[in-house]
């Protein structure tokens, strides 16, 4: 199966991309679906979670109190280290699960984290959405809510934009609007569903 990574920074618009590329008949594999699927109410890693960090990690109704965590461990690097040690082997097991079910032309995988783990490596080519910081963080508090400092935190445990653009096969830039997304998305399309016939 040939498989796109895409990624990008928070608020970059990895989900309006996706999108577009799901409406175009491509499978789309979410990383951060994949993650909270593996913390559902009874898993082992909720269970683990609720055991490290204690009643504040859940919500009433026994699911992760996402928000919170979040909050939790990135304002502690060895708490998202531990974090990340946990869910990463499971997310990744369960995404090479789906990349084997897919029958659409090529797939691609949505993942934040995309360069910054291991994902990277199941993947043939690297799209990156790109925007400007500032439209990143402008984008990100109107969807999130939240409050400026996390959002920073969280751009901060990100790779630094060159970094990630350095690393792209391919960059699509979403500082435009819609329907120039639209377009560039069309034409990405046509050249990955060349590459998945030509692929072994």
């Amino acid at each position: 199966m040939f498989v796109v990574g895409l990624t990008g920074g928070i608020g970059s618009g990895k989900t309006t991309v996706a999108d577009l590329f799901g409406a175009r008949g491509v499978d789309i594999i979410d990383a951060d679906v994949v993650a909270r699927e593996v913390v559902m109410p009874g898993s082992r890693a909720l269970v683990s979670i609720g055991e490290r960090f204690g009643a504040d990690a859940l919500n009433a109704d026994g699911s992760l109190n996402r928000r919170w965590l979040r909050e939790q461990v990135f304002a502690d690097p060895a708490q998202r280290q531990w974090l990340e040690a946990l869910l990463h082997p499971l997310v990744g097991q369960r995404i090479r699960a789906l990349v084997r079910e897919s029958t659409a032309p090529y797939c691609l995988l949505v993942a934040p984290l995309l360069l910054e783990g291991n994902l990277h490596e199941m993947v043939n080519r690297v799209l990156i959405v790109d925007a400007p910081e500032a439209l990143q963080l402008e984008r990100t508090l109107a969807r999130d809510g939240g409050d400026r400092d996390t959002v920073s935190a969280i751009m901060a445990a990100q790779l630094p934009r060159q970094e990630r653009l350095a690393r792209a096969d391919d960059v699509l830039d979403n500082s435009g609007d819609l329907e120039e997304l639209v377009d560039k998305v069309a034409r990405l399309h046509e050249s990955y569903s060349r590459r998945a016939r030509n692929h072994d």
